[in-house]
């Protein structure tokens, strides 16, 4: 038998179409005859992959009836399948064939000799031409932006994760990779969560603190200016009452931050750090200021998301310093000259991805558990600490802490968990955990009280510290404004034209079904064009594209519907011409 007839063309497809794939294949380091010895044909006739102990994937476990549950029963055409483990193909045919063509089909297969046996056995190359399949890295970094990229077909569709049982014999990777793609998506069902109900909120929070932000200087000086620190991060976890006593005690000269929300549980211990950070955007983060001393806190800057409730932002006692995150308005028009970061989920989160741009030495985890055991979830003090929390089997889950005693953790926690040990992988310098009974932290080395004071963990370079703090202060000072053009007339003219032609096709809807699509794409490229009112325009983009990519017919009636998206666009970017446009040339 020919063993790969499929594989040039397959290969010249994947790099005639830009896949990353074609470089990872082409640096690997393959035995010709190994690759020949692969690809057999079993004892039922089949073609197979032989493993090395010399046995086939399919000898024991044909691929009659594995894969009929694979094919989606509903939204097919608007939903995604990413596939753990290509075999020789028997699984990704199956739902190549049995799937609309806008059905996207990812395939993560971490063995080369396995995906090279896979490609060579069917051409994929009109597959691969239509966008329909995607052969994916077995990169972390890279399956993120695969996933980032479902956004549509998440909102419109589902996206299903399919584990190759056949594959699994090969080896253990094939396990770990789907338990990550299975993590990130659930962490990415989260984030758009957030996205798609409150990107207006963060936005428009964003808009209003735009001047706010502008006198208060830029973090951009601090890059690098932690060098030598060793720093602390203090979560609310229930174990921080078992440290903070002894920390207030024995601090050492490293830099101790935390949550603005963990301030009044800091405040009962009268343990201050040197700097807190707040990213949530809700207006009822308010209520930490019910609980926090003005006075204790006057002195303790406030870094805060560009994204936070202007209002809760202005009621800080102390100095404040802005953070642009990913996902506003800095997100394309300001990474190259300023600090923008991706704060995540959890402050603690963003405390690790900051002090690690600042240039820490070293970090120590104190409180973070994730998890609790008895009654409470957080310390006392904090806004979250309930005075009983009982174990619900829909919203909680068990596990066992390090000492073998049972602790309770939520899917909150345990997905801000995976996006810290993901990021933990990053870091470059050591990471300690002062262990309190919690999660395990992967990434962490586990200490005791007695191996903090012992170790050194607590010590920085003599001045770190009190040079960073300077260099904070320094940042905030009036800047010269960022200005921006005012774009809204031409907006008005752009959408005024294109609702006019929709009016005109739609009074014939059944005859102008492709111009009526034209035009809807026309102007779903037209309002993502812009980055700097991109952020704020998610929602009105999102349901755009669901008209263009996600609907078979136009009707009547979705006429009103298309006009009250261009509503919204317009008066979203005459609010940003508002807040952030310079009509002249004067400089703030």
């Amino acid at each position: 038998m020919t063993r790969y007839p499929h594989l040039k063309s397959n290969i010249d497809a994947l790099n005639r179409f830009g896949h990353a794939a074609f470089g990872w294949l082409s640096g690997q380091d393959l035995d010709p005859e190994r690759l020949n010895g692969n690809v057999f044909k079993n004892a039922h006739g089949m073609v197979d992959f032989r493993m090395p102990d010399g046995k086939g994937l399919f000898d024991a476990l044909p691929p009659q009836g594995l894969y009929q549950d694979w094919v989606p029963r509903t939204k097919a055409d608007t939903s995604a399948t990413i596939i753990v483990g290509s075999n020789v193909g028997y699984g990704l045919n199956h739902l190549l064939m049995n799937t609309p063509d806008s059905h996207k089909i990812i395939v993560l297969e971490p063995n080369a000799e396995v995906l090279l046996a896979c490609l060579g056995q069917t051409d994929y190359s009109a597959f691969l031409e239509i966008k329909k399949l995607h052969v994916a890295l077995p990169d972390e970094g890279y399956i993120n932006e695969v996933i980032r990229n479902l956004d549509l077909q998440f909102i419109y569709g589902h996206i299903h994760l399919r584990g190759d049982l056949p594959s699994r014999q090969i080896g253990p990777e094939y396990a770990r990779w789907l338990e990550f793609t299975r993590g990130r998506l659930e962490n990415f069902s989260v984030e758009l969560t957030t996205l798609r109900f409150r990107q207006d909120m963060m936005v428009g929070n964003e808009l209003h603190n735009f001047q706010r932000t502008v006198q208060e200087g830029s973090l951009l000086p601090l890059r690098g200016a932690a060098e030598g620190l060793g720093a602390v991060i203090l979560g609310a976890g229930p174990s921080l009452a078992q440290f903070a006593p002894a920390l207030r005690e024995q601090r050492g000269n490293a830099l101790y931050t935390t949550a603005l929300q963990t301030m009044p549980a800091l405040q009962r211990f009268d343990l201050k750090p040197d700097l807190c950070l707040a990213i949530d955007f809700d207006k009822s983060m308010g209520a930490v200021y019910d609980r926090l001393d003005r006075e204790w806190a006057a002195d303790v800057p406030l870094i805060y998301s560009t994204k936070m409730d202007p209002d809760v932002v202005a009621r800080y006692p102390g100095p404040t310093h802005p953070l642009w995150t990913l996902g506003g308005m800095a997100t394309f028009v300001m990474s190259k000259d300023e600090l923008v970061l991706d704060a995540g989920g959890n402050v603690s989160l963003t405390l690790v991805r900051f002090l690690r741009w600042c240039g820490a030495a070293h970090l120590l985890l104190v409180g973070q558990d994730l998890a609790w055991k008895g009654e409470s979830s957080h310390v006392a003090g904090h806004h979250s600490a309930a005075p009983r929390r009982i174990f619900n089997p829909r919203q909680h889950q068990k596990l066992a802490n390090l000492h073998g005693e049972e602790i309770i953790s939520t899917p909150q926690y345990l997905a801000a968990r995976r996006e810290l040990e993901a990021d933990l992988r990053k870091t470059p310098f050591p990471v300690y955990n002062l262990y309190g009974g919690g999660v395990v932290i992967a990434g962490t080395r586990n200490l005791t009280l007695d191996e903090v004071r012992t170790q050194g963990t607590l010590a920085s370079a003599p001045g770190s510290r009190d040079r960073f703090l300077e260099a904070l202060g320094r940042t905030r000072q009036c800047r010269r404004a960022l200005r921006f053009e005012p774009r809204s007339p031409r907006w008005t003219s752009s959408l005024r034209h294109a609702e006019k032609r929709l009016e005109k096709l739609f009074r014939k809807v059944d005859r102008n079904q492709d111009e009526i699509h034209q035009v809807l794409d026309q102007a779903l490229l037209f309002v993502k064009q812009d980055p700097l009112y991109l952020p704020y325009l998610y929602n009105e983009t999102m349901n755009l594209a669901g008209l263009v990519k996600a609907r078979h017919g136009y009707e009547r009636k979705d006429f009103s519907e298309i006009r009250g998206i261009f509503k919204n666009v317009l008066s979203k970017v005459r609010e940003v011409d508002r807040c952030v446009a310079c009509p002249d040339d004067a400089a703030a």
